[in-house]
């Protein structure tokens, strides 16, 4: 399984913007193959900071993922919402659940 944590820091008091302009991304990205989990999430304590947790099931589903022509739409129209981004991909071996 991999994991992607991507923290975005948005222009001052645009994060709600941010979440519902994402809504054609988020819901065609939840239905690629592959997709375990696509979350957008604004932090309670930083409003300007937003959360984007994904599950994938390979890296080959992510690699096809960041192709989709829905990425590259959300990527240019997010251009004026978004201060910067921290991209972390993290794969899991392993993963307890409590």
């Amino acid at each position: 399984m991999i994991y992607v944590i991507a923290t975005i820091a948005t222009q001052p008091g645009r994060a709600t913007e941010l979440i519902a302009r994402a809504r054609h991304c988020i819901d065609a990205t939840r239905l690629e193959d592959g997709c375990i989990s696509y979350d957008y999430v604004q932090d309670t304590e930083k409003p300007d900071i937003v959360l984007l947790v994904e599950r994938w099931t390979t890296r080959e589903a992510l690699a096809a993922h960041m192709l989709t022509p829905h990425l590259n739409v959300w990527r240019e129209a997010r251009k004026t919402l978004v201060r910067s981004t921290k991209v972390e991909i993290i794969h899991a071996a392993q993963v307890e659940t409590l």
